[in-house]
């Protein structure tokens, strides 16, 4: 069949017909909610706001229940997303319940960098959904949904207008999540000061271009009260799960020396308009928004990031097989390209080594010369030395040879001398005697 013909086939008015009787397909909306039912939901709420502002009270009397939650100090470094999942059950419904908790938001001196960590976990929830939807063999229905399906935008009740902060994260945020922004701890703040903040906020808001959630009045069924809690944001609320006795009935209230600020009476907060809106309402609407536009816009990116590109109607309709054989072609040609570079990178180092290694070899040639001169010069000197030394022993021993000869020949005249004084002193003694005769013969 000609592609010309599918056309045809496809602008072709649909023809409407009547049904005999009863055929049974009219309960497929119950079918859709059994298997919904049976099936579970989940819903993922993203809290944003400095420490200490009331977040984890909020979520406790959202849900009517204690979620476990470790006290943030104001000391981090930086900003750390602590995801915890619960599962919840309100009559036959299951609901898997992920609340997000930005600890350390706005505590940092340079805050310029606190929406950062927030975006990446965002798109890092939608990457894992996109693997998951891109694998060959998917499940779906089965895989824990962790994209996020509103963020809990908490302002700071002080003050007469939204912070800096506040403005860069949301403008940051509201191209990847649905926004609700709620002026959190409102009972610190009177009613006509609660009400300037409003639309100062509000204000600010539509002048910054900062888009935030707005509930659909598509719907007739939920139109009418849609319409009329737009204009109550930001939502001023009050948190609490202690029970105070006002009247007759126990209600949840915070306690003041002044009286309570019941949190379910609307003259006193908004938190009821939030609840309704947020679970009650509009619940289903949040999800299939974060589907529909925040992940449809990060899916498309990301594919045209991988060369798919959606056809227009006039122009002839693409070819996977094709797209992913042109993609190849241009991750090769990229890759040698990048080979390239790196070859001529590679020889650029080397011959920068080599040049510096000729360097250093010259400059060894160098000491070495100029050691080996040094060496010789010395070698020299002490040769010169050794032959003055070797004149002197010379000259020594001449003396010694000669100072010996002399006292030889002293020795030999002294060994004489002796000799000849004994024979004179042997002729001295026998003179007397010789008189001593000579006399006596005189006498006689």
């Amino acid at each position: 069949m000609a592609a010309d013909d599918v056309d045809v086939f496809a602008h072709e008015e649909k023809r409407i017909l009547e049904l005999g009787g009863h055929v049974g397909f009219d309960s497929l909306p119950d079918q859709l909610v059994s298997k919904s039912v049976a099936r579970g939901f989940c819903f993922n709420i993203l809290c944003v706001g400095e420490t200490g502002i009331g977040k984890s009270t909020l979520m406790n009397t959202l849900f009517n229940t204690t979620f476990e939650n470790e006290e943030a100090s104001h000391y981090q470094s930086e900003v750390q997303l602590r995801p915890q999942t619960y599962d919840l059950q309100e009559s036959n419904v299951n609901l898997k319940l992920t609340i997000v908790h930005t600890v350390g938001f706005g505590d940092q001196i340079n805050k310029g960098e606190s929406h950062k960590p927030i975006l990446e976990y965002i798109d890092a929830q939608f990457e894992s959904y996109l693997e998951e939807e891109l694998r060959i063999k998917r499940s779906l229905f089965n895989c824990h949904d962790t994209r996020i399906h509103i963020c809990l935008y908490f302002i700071a009740p002080t003050g007469h207008s939204l912070k800096s902060l506040d403005l860069v994260t949301m403008k940051k945020l509201d191209s990847k999540v649905n926004i609700i922004p709620v002026i959190a701890k409102a009972d610190t703040v009177s009613k006509s000061e609660l009400d300037k903040l409003k639309i100062k906020i509000m204000s600010e808001l539509v002048s910054n271009g900062v888009q935030i959630y707005q509930f659909p009045t598509e719907d007739e069924a939920v139109a009418e009260i849609n319409t009329s809690m737009n204009t109550h944001l930001p939502f001023a609320v009050v948190g609490s799960l202690d029970e105070v006795k006002v009247g007759n009935k126990m209600v949840k209230a915070r306690l003041y020396p002044w009286g309570s600020v019941q949190v379910e009476n609307e003259s006193h907060c908004d938190f009821v308009k939030l609840r309704e809106m947020l679970l009650r309402v509009n619940m289903e609407d949040l999800r299939e928004q974060t589907h529909a536009r925040h992940y449809e816009l990060y899916r498309r990116c990301k594919l045209e990031e991988m060369g798919f590109k959606d056809t227009d109607p006039d122009s002839q309709s693409f070819s996977l097989q094709d797209t992913y054989e042109a993609k190849r072609k241009e991750f090769l040609v990229d890759l040698q390209h990048k080979e390239e570079e790196m070859r001529q990178m590679f020889v650029s180092k080397v011959k920068e080594t080599e040049a510096e290694l000729k360097e250093k070899e010259k400059e060894l040639h160098e000491r070495f010369e100029q050691l080996k001169r040094m060496h010789q010069e010395e070698k020299k000197n002490l040769e010169e030395k050794r032959r003055e030394l070797e004149e002197e022993m010379n000259a020594f021993n001449r003396r010694r040879v000669a100072a010996e000869t002399l006292m030889g020949q002293a020795l030999q005249g002294c060994s004489q001398t002796p000799f000849k004084k004994d024979k004179d002193k042997k002729n001295f003694f026998s003179l007397p005697s010789a008189c001593s005769l000579t006399s006596g013969r005189n006498m006689n």
